[in-house]
């Protein structure tokens, strides 16, 4: 009996240990006053062994009993389950201790909510494809929490690539009977020196050119081969060639609503064509709005995508080639500053004479080692253009199909050349010219050059090297450096260079972007001219210092958001575009328009 009595207790006490709820016993770390470097450490009791754990982050291990990496002051979740499936949900919230801890967590609802408005997805919402990512097999590729990988079709994007579609079908393909025009122009062959402005062609293009051509040339197109595959080159290009119609309707709008004060000094832009423009077809009211509108998220970007966000990348690339700048953030910020105050205090003459220098240096420098690249594996080059193309038209489930693909590319180039956010047109809207047209065609350039040549240059090295087919875990920056290396090994050290560079120009013609939307907002005057740039200069030590994520995240979207009040301001005014193009070419063919070279 009491040997029964004694198997009955232990069996009893084993099934017991079995099913014994879960329990759990936490510890929360918060390693510095940077951003993002919280930790969570749990310990488990009771259930049966080996646990599963299922982090909220998706970088975290499902077998790890521990999450790092983590950002403070929101919740984190973290779902356990044993061998017979018991579970046990908790939360979990680290502290916000520092200024940027807390300054981080102020802006994380602003930045969730730009996040759920410019990069919702309505066709997955409507059920029209399939998000989830596979590989080549066919097989649901994972997160490191298990979460399933997917793609999104942004609604930005989608606004974007429709009003290109849009204005180049209302032009006549103006992208491409407007090319060889456009290069007569940037030439300086129809530059009458008699006409207003401020700055030449040229110079326009090239201070446009310097906010577009930066780290997404480098960084962002890695991304994209990465995700998207070879075939993600050929939508890319695509999404260049029509991005450079919208480019035409808003920068011929920028100058032909610019508005010249007695000094010659010229304003122009989306505040202007949106406002002015709009007023002519009984929309006031709603241009004004979308005016202001476009000046606040104008302004919010040039602080932080154009600004904090360069000088912070900069800074992160020169502290990892050259340790002695470790932890001297504040320094380099400083310094970058005055080099960037030097430049920005003589205003836009002072921009374009250092980016019409910069910019094609920048563009030989990057364009000449990707094409020693390419050359030096030039009997690759048939079987890459064949991924290319295959992979736009053929791709099967791997990385979400022809779909994915498509996606990818679309998005690299809205993000990389900003053909319909409205920005290049302020630059636009200072040259020397009475013909408005003629400012839009020159504009045709940018993104050809921005998209179909330097970010198709990142992406055939990247190609060509074999690094699209094993990335060794390498992404953006560190991925395009590795597939330079591999055949140019001091190629390194020539993109901290490039990316300095780089950041230096985006920072100087953002500045103008911004100033403009402040002197909009707030008047023009001497004391709001410097109180903009002065502000505009602490940002860049900013930056530089800390780690401001969600602020940089939140900037960047307001640069994306731009496009919505500009499209829509687009597709009112493209009718008097399309008017004033057929007179202009008119006049052009009949000698009207004169050539002075």
């Amino acid at each position: 009996m009491k040997k029964r009595l004694l198997l009955f207790s232990l069996t009893f006490s084993f099934i017991m240990s079995s099913v014994a709820q879960l329990s759990i016993t936490h510890e929360i770390s918060n390693k510095s006053e940077d951003i993002n470097d919280g930790k969570i450490s749990v310990t488990i009791t009771g259930g049966q062994e080996p646990y599963s754990y299922f982090w909220s982050d998706k970088n975290s291990q499902r077998d790890e009993s521990f999450s790092d990496s983590l950002t403070e002051g929101v919740e984190h979740t973290l779902t356990i389950t044993d061998l017979n499936g018991l579970e046990l949900k908790e939360s979990f919230t680290i502290e916000t201790e520092s200024v940027q801890e807390k300054i981080n967590n102020a802006f994380l609802p602003v930045v969730s909510f730009l996040d759920k408005v410019i990069f919702w997805d309505p066709f997955h919402s409507l059920g029209l494809y399939d998000n989830i990512i596979r590989n080549s097999s066919g097989e649901i590729l994972e997160n490191a929490n298990g979460t399933n990988k997917t793609t999104k079709i942004p609604i930005v994007v989608v606004w974007l690539v429709l009003g290109a579609i849009f204005f180049t079908i209302r032009m006549k393909f103006i992208n491409i009977r407007g090319f060889k025009h456009a290069i007569s122009l940037v030439k300086g062959d129809y530059d009458d020196p008699n006409d207003k402005g401020e700055v030449s062609h040229f110079q326009a293009l090239t201070t446009a050119l310097s906010a577009t051509v930066g780290l997404g040339n480098i960084a962002g197109v890695a991304i994209a081969i990465a995700v998207g595959g070879p075939g993600a080159t050929f939508w890319m290009i695509v999404a260049g060639l029509l991005g450079m119609s919208s480019k035409f309707v808003e920068c011929t709008l920028g100058v032909k609503y610019r508005k010249v004060d007695e000094n010659g000094e010229v304003s122009g832009g989306p505040m202007y064509y949106l406002r002015d423009g709009l007023a002519k077809y009984n929309a006031g009211g709603l241009g004004k709005v979308l005016a202001v509108l476009f000046a606040i998220l104008c302004i919010g970007g040039s602080f932080g995508g154009g600004n904090m966000f360069q000088a912070n990348q900069a800074y992160e690339i020169l502290g990892a080639q050259f340790p002695m700048m470790a932890d001297n953030g504040p320094l380099f910020g400083v310094i970058l500053a005055i080099l960037v105050g030097a430049v920005i205090i003589g205003g836009i003459k002072s921009i374009a004479n250092v980016t019409d220098k910069i910019v094609p240096f920048m563009a030989v420098l990057y364009v000449g080692a990707a094409l020693v690249v390419i050359f030096a594996n030039f009997g690759q080059i048939g079987s890459v253009f064949v991924l290319i193309f295959d992979g736009a038209f053929n791709s099967d489930a791997a990385l979400g199909g022809v779909i994915g693909v498509l996606i990818q590319g679309f998005r690299r180039a809205a993000f990389s050349n900003e053909a319909g956010v409205g920005s290049a047109s302020i630059a636009h809207a200072a040259a020397k010219t009475n013909e408005p047209i003629s400012e839009g065609i020159v504009s045709l350039l940018e993104p050809l050059i921005d998209t179909v040549v330097i970010c198709t240059m990142t992406a055939l090295v990247i190609i060509i090297t074999g690094h699209h087919a094993d990335t060794g875990g390498l992404g953006g920056v560190q991925l395009t450096s590795s597939a330079f290396g591999s055949v140019i090994s001091w190629f390194p050290y020539l993109l901290v260079v490039a990316i300095f560079l780089f950041a230096f120009s985006t920072m100087v013609s953002w500045s103008y972007y911004g100033l403009k939307s402040w002197e909009y907002l707030f008047g023009k005057s001497k004391l709001s001219e410097y109180s903009y740039k002065i502000i505009f200069l602490i940002f860049i030590v900013i930056g530089s210092s800390v780690s401001l994520g969600a602020v940089l995240d939140f900037s960047d979207m307001m640069i994306l958001a731009m496009a919505f009040p500009n499209i829509l301001g687009l597709l009112f005014l493209s009718k008097e575009v399309k008017s004033d193009l057929d007179s202009y070419f008119e006049r052009l063919k009949s000698g009207d328009i004169k050539k002075f070279k």
